[in-house]
């Protein structure tokens, strides 16, 4: 079952365009359940695989505590590895046809109040280049509701200041143009006029967000940084770069947004992804019928 795995992975990478942290994480579920298979001593061929194998182990693990999806992203990635194997030849059967992926219950992401949004935009020091730097990026993140991995890829070019939009690279390599408010714009302009070259060493970077050391910020740093402003801000909820997506995605339908204009910014593949956001409208509203109507 091992043998193929490399080339599977070169598959999604090359022809479906999946991001280094899907693959990441399909080579770890896939590597552990090959890893099973070894243990009960079941055939190292895809044809020797049954139905019943897979099952068992996916009990096993939901027994274990395995959330369910987490499950569901082990099933996605062996139907996909074996719907490759058939596209190469390699299998003549499939055991994964029928199996249901386990039914995930969606929780309401954490939301920022707009209040909230506008004590954590500020507490960056904006004196020093690296404060500088992360007003921007917690401007641009809020104001296009970006993916953490799309905002630490973006290009200097990425920007068009002067048409108010912004290009980023999303989920399996699909360009979206987003429109940026012009407070993002102004800020992100501040920070390549007044700070980034005090970071930069290597003058043929490209990368708009840099670190201390003027190499490209990872995803690590980001998180690290938005959480200690949170904790700065007194913020009592959990503060995550999802977060912030959330909240630019609610606070657009709270005040009026189309649900299909929400869903082309945040480049959901499916409508049903977006929808979320409208049961938190519906809660807030909930919220605020009961704490203001007199016969609530």
């Amino acid at each position: 079952m091992t043998l193929y795995l490399s080339a599977f992975l070169d598959y999604l990478n090359f022809e479906k365009g999946l991001s280094a942290n899907t693959l990441a994480a399909y080579r770890r579920d896939l590597e552990k359940f090959f890893h099973y298979l070894d243990e009960r001593e079941v055939g190292n061929k895809p044809d020797e695989l049954e139905k019943q194998h897979i099952m068992d182990y996916m009990s096993l693990q939901l027994d274990n505590g395995l959330n369910h999806a987490t499950a569901a992203r082990f099933l996605s990635a062996l139907k996909t590895y074996y719907k490759f194997l058939s596209l190469e030849g390699l299998a003549r059967k499939n055991p994964t046809v029928d199996l249901e992926t386990p039914k995930i219950k969606r929780r309401l992401p954490h939301v920022l109040t707009i209040e909230e949004v506008d004590l954590l935009l500020s507490q960056p020091q904006v004196t020093r280049a690296l404060g500088m730097r992360d007003r921007a990026m917690l401007e641009l993140m809020y104001g296009t509701g970006v993916r953490v991995s799309e905002l630490l890829a973006l290009q200097i070019e990425d920007l068009n200041a002067l048409a108010g939009f912004l290009r980023c690279m999303g989920k399996g390599r699909k360009e979206r143009i987003i429109p940026v408010n012009q407070t993002s714009i102004d800020w992100t302009q501040r920070y390549l006029a007044q700070a980034r070259n005090h970071l930069v060493r290597n003058h043929l970077e490209r990368t708009l967000f840099v670190n201390a050391h003027g190499r490209p910020l990872s995803r690590q740093g980001f998180f690290k940084i938005l959480a200690a402003y949170a904790e700065q801000a007194g913020i009592k909820k959990e503060v995550t770069p999802h977060t912030m997506r959330h909240s630019f995605a609610t606070h657009l339908l709270e005040n009026g947004a189309d649900l299909r204009a929400v869903q082309e910014m945040l480049g959901h593949a499916d409508i049903s992804t977006t929808q979320i956001y409208t049961h938190l409208t519906k809660s807030r509203l909930r919220e605020v019928f009961q704490r203001y109507h007199p016969r609530a």
